[in-house]
């Protein structure tokens, strides 16, 4: 089997939370040697997984695969500890507040100048500049400022979040990616550069099809609860079962032939409400209702296995604790059982990327705070273990 394409790679993680973390976790998981740096009490997802037991899985599954070390970066042996391991490194990650690290003088400035070869990511929530750059940012209120809130729920309703913390991890994915082009542009050139990502801006394509729908409306694109977000498409909804729902989509015209043969309801073919996407989008609650009126016979299986006999694009609405067992994910690798020491036995997942002709990296619990840091100490910077006691007697380490 080949090498992992990232094998060799250095990163210094000082990522917090999801969006940091997440981009580090795929580096770790294409083979990259995570180096996580921690404040001496753990970045805030740890100290939150010490007080809640459900948070400590997340904190599982985005540190996996990477060495810690705990730095006191408002020391000054500290942050010289942090520059002497930036010298060699690839690639450093943060997402930190912008500024965060320009005060504590360890900016990209700073670090260009020991190491022209890195790569620097700066993951944050509206980008280094701009009038927005100080204001704080979470995954909600990047929802809420980002204009997808204003389009989540139902008609009738107030705005709703989407249940997935949408915002952390499309802006880790994106850090992840322009982390990528930069090291493959440094491959040209030996030269690194500043890499930043908003999550703001690597929300906003998802509006997508709400954008067209206000660019054709002139006007606030409504909120459509399942239905398609553009008005568009038809049918386009969650239909309920005798056990459950269903998620059912006609994209082309063959698939809504093909629907109206599975249902039986051939004589629909020459309806006039019917005969186009157009016209079904005209006349959705007819439409939803014929469907509706056939997926409540049948259970939520039933209903998949008929659409997927028909090539009728379709899925059941399935919880959480049902995807965690699935199948197709775990024979694929995605998902994995794993005898965690802090969780016992448990699914955690593994990175969507894969690189063919290389096996998968196998999950290594994430580490203890601090687990590697005499170890990193001695392996980059040549630290005596005198050295490094001195180190933790002045709160350095």
């Amino acid at each position: 089997m080949s090498e992992l394409p990232l094998a060799g790679i250095t990163v210094i993680d000082l990522g917090q939370v999801y969006q940091g973390p997440y981009a580090t976790f795929l580096m770790a998981k294409a083979g990259a040697d995570i180096i996580k740096v921690e404040p001496l009490g753990g970045e805030p997802a740890r100290v939150r997984a010490e007080v809640s037991a459900g948070a400590t899985l997340p904190f599982e599954m985005l540190n996996a695969n990477k060495r810690s070390i705990t730095l006191n970066l408002k020391t000054d042996h500290g942050r010289q500890l942090l520059l002497d391991l930036v010298r060699d490194a690839d690639v450093l990650v943060e997402n930190f507040a912008p500024g965060v690290m320009d005060r504590l003088g360890v900016g990209w400035e700073k670090l260009r100048q020991i190491n022209p070869r890195l790569v620097y990511g700066s993951g944050s929530g509206y980008g280094l500049s701009g009038p927005d750059r100080d204001n704080l940012a979470m995954d909600v209120t990047i929802q809420a400022v980002s204009g997808v809130m204003s389009v989540t729920g139902l008609p009738d309703g107030e705005p709703l979040r989407a249940g997935p913390a949408i915002a952390d991890f499309l802006g880790g994915i994106h850090l992840y990616a322009g982390i990528m082009t930069a090291l493959v542009q440094r491959g040209r050139t030996g030269k690194g550069r500043l890499v930043e990502v908003a999550m703001q801006e690597a929300v906003f394509p998802t509006l997508a099809s709400s954008l067209g729908l206000a660019h054709e409306m002139q006007a606030e694109p409504p909120r459509t609860g399942n239905r398609h977000s553009g008005l568009a498409v038809a049918p386009y909804n969650v239909y309920p079962t005798s056990d459950g729902f269903v998620a059912i989509i006609a994209l082309r015209e063959g698939h809504w032939d093909a629907l109206l043969t599975l249902i039986g309801r051939e004589d629909l073919r020459d309806d006039q409400r019917f005969t186009s996407n157009a016209s079904r989008v005209a006349n959705v609650e007819e439409m939803d209702e014929v469907v509706a009126s056939w997926t409540r016979q049948f259970s939520s299986a039933e209903v998949f296995e008929r659409a997927k006999l028909g090539r009728v694009p379709c899925a059941p609405v399935r919880t959480v604790l049902e995807v965690l067992n699935d199948p197709h994910m775990h024979e694929r690798g995605m998902l994995e059982w794993v005898d965690n020491p802090r969780l016992g036995r448990v699914v955690l997942p593994n990175s969507p990327l894969r690189f063919h002709g290389a096996d998968l990296v196998p999950p290594t619990p994430s580490p203890e705070l601090g687990e590697h840091t005499a170890m990193i100490l001695a392996e980059k910077l040549g630290l005596s273990d005198q050295d490094i006691a001195e180190l933790k007697r002045e709160k350095a380490i």
